[in-house]
């Protein structure tokens, strides 16, 4: 199947056709909804049949077995048949503030250019994880402003496809990354900040960092001995 959420994030419908029908869900022909994986959460929104009916689809999921992209349907929903054309209809307001999130942790890695042990986010808040080397404090203030001030330098944001027997033989490159790439998968999905960094993700993603808004600091826990959560969230809109 296809995955025109990742061609263009800013696709809000598409017309497509139901494939089959999966663990409490449809797999289509094509898709833009974006199934959870990375820390971003799957889509939600409808799915409109030719006589109206509409069918809301209350998460994506990606099957891990055959990578199937499954939309769920509630448990009382008549599932239309193999074959249907259908339309889809994406939540857009809430997929917009996953795409200003997603971006905006990548920034977040960058202001704090130390291992990440993990991250999460949601349409309201967002977190990652930070492995601190010894005698290394975070300040709250400081994080805020410097992530807000590479935010409104409006870098541009590029989504880029690679095959990964192009990436091997650019080793430099590679070692440019924080992350290391997927090189196990024909090809490897990038994001690029220009001016500001290149790393492997199939997330989706806003297209200059201005969009993502003034963005606050709420809190600084500690998760462990070394480790250290930073949560942000948009700051009143």
């Amino acid at each position: 199947m296809q995955a025109s959420y990742y061609l263009d994030p800013y696709q809000t419908r598409l017309s497509t056709q139901v494939l089959r029908h999966r663990d409490g869900g449809i797999v289509l022909a094509d898709t833009i909804f974006y199934p959870q994986g990375g820390g971003q959460p799957g889509d939600n929104g409808a799915m409109i049949l030719a006589d109206g009916t509409r069918l809301e689809i209350e998460d994506t999921r990606r099957d891990p077995e055959s990578g199937d992209i499954v939309h769920l349907l509630p448990e009382n929903a008549q599932f239309p048949r193999s074959g249907t054309e259908v339309t889809l209809e994406l939540n857009w307001e809430r997929r917009h503030r996953h795409m200003r999130m997603h971006t905006c942790l990548h920034l977040l890695s960058e202001v704090i250019p130390i291992e990440v042990t993990g991250g999460n986010l949601n349409a309201e808040t967002a977190r990652l994880d930070f492995n601190l080397p010894e005698g290394v404090e975070l300040d709250k203030a400081d994080i805020e402003a410097r992530l807000n001030q590479m935010i409104h330098q409006d870098h541009p944001v590029i989504m880029k496809m690679i095959p990964s027997d192009e990436l091997r033989t650019q080793p430099a490159l590679i070692a440019s990354m924080a992350l290391p790439p997927p090189l196990d998968k024909p090809e490897v999905h990038l994001v690029e900040i220009q001016g500001v960094s290149l790393e492997p993700c199939g997330g989706t993603h806003v297209r200059n960092t201005a969009e993502i808004g003034t963005i606050v600091v709420k809190k600084i826990e500690n998760k462990g001995k070394r480790n250290k959560r930073v949560i942000i969230a948009f700051a009143a809109e």
